[in-house]
């Protein structure tokens, strides 16, 4: 395989995976095309190279850096930003981790915290209450492990990680 070829095959895979992270298609491709670039790219060299607006890439390069999973990248005798992606791929799992906390996990949480104090003692309620109780716990581990998830370093994550599967 050639190298255009794989890394065209690379972007649309990691494109793909980007919706199961829940960010666009094409988000994922910039920050997967940003990945393999070794070099810092302009908004310009991203829109050709994916064939996508002006403004779909700037909208989606404004989002990967408010995830922190790209930096701007400033060339000195030039006015236009570059971008680069963060290579350190703990660092990616650990920014996307705490988004989709953030963006999913939290929201959820608040929602069960409102709902778990409805009126009531029909069964209906009562076993409408022990649902809603069960997954607010669920819940708020599987918060706590993620949050010592991001806060950890990968030699910690890893050694834990591999005492569990013995």
């Amino acid at each position: 395989m050639k190298l255009e070829e794989g890394k065209e095959r690379f972007i649309q895979s990691w494109g793909t995976l980007g919706s199961a992270w829940g960010i666009n298609r094409t988000m994922a491709q910039i920050h997967a095309l940003l990945l393999v670039s070794p070099e810092p790219l302009s908004a310009q060299e991203i829109m050709d190279e994916l064939k996508i607006s002006l403004g779909n890439a700037n909208m989606n390069l404004r989002a990967l850096v408010d995830w922190g999973l790209i930096y701007k990248h400033h060339k000195p005798g030039e006015r236009k930003d570059f971008f680069v992606a963060e290579k350190d791929m703990w660092v990616v799992v650990k920014k996307i981790a705490a988004q989709r906390k953030k963006r999913e996990l939290e929201p959820v949480l608040k929602v069960l915290e409102e709902v778990e104090s409805v009126e009531g003692t029909s069964p209906e309620a009562e076993a409408f209450k022990n649902v809603i109780k069960d997954i607010r716990m669920f819940s708020e581990n599987a918060n706590k492990s993620l949050e010592t998830f991001i806060q950890s370093d990968s030699n910690w994550f890893m050694s834990t990680f591999m005492k569990m599967m013995r």
